[in-house]
Formats: structure tokens, sequence, C-alpha cells
């Protein structure tokens, strides 16, 4: 089997300063891989890398094609979704109003429709507030609206950068576990950046712990959450 998304001897560059020293990984089609470790160790490079928003050497191939010369935009329509830390939505439209502007890269009209349900099936919360300013919302539903532009591309991998980040537990969870039902019923992959290590070992089926740009440790999900060594030494739990 192709994998979705295979990174061979990855090196980013802000500037002179290099972030990433020779990352390579894998993720499997409708598989969910968590890249861990602290502060600075190059997880959010690593999908800006994939993005080409950052200066790049080495090898990205999204199911079997080379796509680290191809712009943003390009990649985008290759089915690859980003859902950046912070959120990036328009916060002076309505939900509404993002969701249709999150899909506008799409022709299939028919599809588009038939997402923006699918969507508001996952996240009930958002047709309830389809009118509303995206600016205005809480926290969590942000969160959901910024997951649910990403699915709007029709991605076939997103790229999530700290889903749980400033949000209340239960908000967590419950974003957590649409994740999951997303990943299996919509059949789309997910490489996930997350600080809360315990969680996002839950969720996924593939670990790579990443220390100053370099990945110091991959496995199973199931077997690195019970190494306490791993734990103690990388993940800080």
């Amino acid at each position: 089997m192709v994998a979705l998304l295979e990174v061979e001897d990855l090196k980013a560059f802000y500037g002179q300063t290099q972030a990433l020293h020779g990352v390579t990984f894998s993720l499997q089609p409708g598989g969910i891989t968590t890249l861990l470790g602290a502060n600075g160790a190059g997880k959010t490079t690593t999908l800006r890398a994939i993005c080409n928003m950052v200066r790049t050497v080495g090898a990205i191939r999204f199911d079997g094609r080379p796509i680290e010369g191809l712009a943003t935009e390009e990649i985008v329509r290759c089915g690859v979704g980003h859902v950046p830390e912070g959120r990036g939505t328009f916060t002076n439209m309505s939900v509404d109003e993002n969701l249709r502007v999150a899909a506008y890269t799409r022709s299939d009209k028919a599809g588009v429709e038939r997402d923006r349900e699918m969507v508001y099936e996952y996240f009930p919360i958002l047709k309830a507030r389809l009118a509303q300013q995206a600016g205005t919302l809480s926290g969590g539903e942000q969160q959901m609206l910024a997951i649910s532009r990403a699915l709007m591309l029709g991605p076939r991998l997103m790229l999530l950068d700290e889903p749980s980040f400033g949000l209340a537990p239960l908000i967590v969870q419950e974003i957590f576990r649409i994740m999951r039902r997303i990943n299996g019923e919509a059949k789309v992959g997910m490489l996930l950046v997350e600080q809360n290590a315990a969680l996002a070992l839950e969720l996924a089926d593939h670990a790579y712990v990443l220390e100053t740009g370099r990945i110091v440790m991959s496995g199973k999900a199931s077997d690195v959450k019970s190494n306490e060594a791993i734990r103690k030494s990388y993940l800080g739990y």
C-alpha cells in the first residue's frame, strides 16, 4: 500500500536558522499520526513545511506524488487541509460564509453542499450559529469551525496544529471525539500536533517524538503511551 504521506530527510529553515534536521516519517491512508515534543521541537514547522510555508530541503510525497515544489494552494488542491494553531477563521464573516469561502477551490457544487451538510452533522452547534459572525463564537466553537473549514476542502489528509489549545477539558474531549468520528466515517487521515500528549496518544495509531528538529523516538501510539521512560524523558508526564 502506498503511504498517503511520506516525508524523507526533511530540513526546514527560517532565514539562516535551521529548524528541522533530516526528519523522516510516513502516514498510511486513513491513519492518525501524532507529532509530540516540547515547545520548539519542530512540530509546527513540520506541518508548515508540508504545506510549503517555510523554506525546505528534502522529499515530501502525497499519495506517491512529489509535492515539495508545489505552491501552498496547489498542495491544498491535492487534498491536504491545514488547521493552524490559532484557528485562522475569518472573524468578520459568518459561520456559513467561512465554510463557503473554504470551498473556493472546488468546482463540484453538489459535493460542496453535501460536505456542508456533513459538517453541520458533525458540529450541530455550527448550524445553530450559521449566520453568526465567527469572531463572536466561543473558543471551542471557533475550533470546530476551523476543523470544518478544512473539511470543506474535501481533504484526504488534515494537518491539525494544537486543536486543544486554550479550551476547557470537556470541550476538548468533545472535539477529539468528533475528530475520531471524522477519521472513521470520512476516512480522512490526520497528522496531529498536540501538547497534550496523553490525549494525542489516545487518538493516534502512530507517534513520532521530536526534539530540537529531529525524530528521537517513534512507534505505535499504544507502545509510546505505555513506555514510562519515553513519557518521562520526552513527554513530561
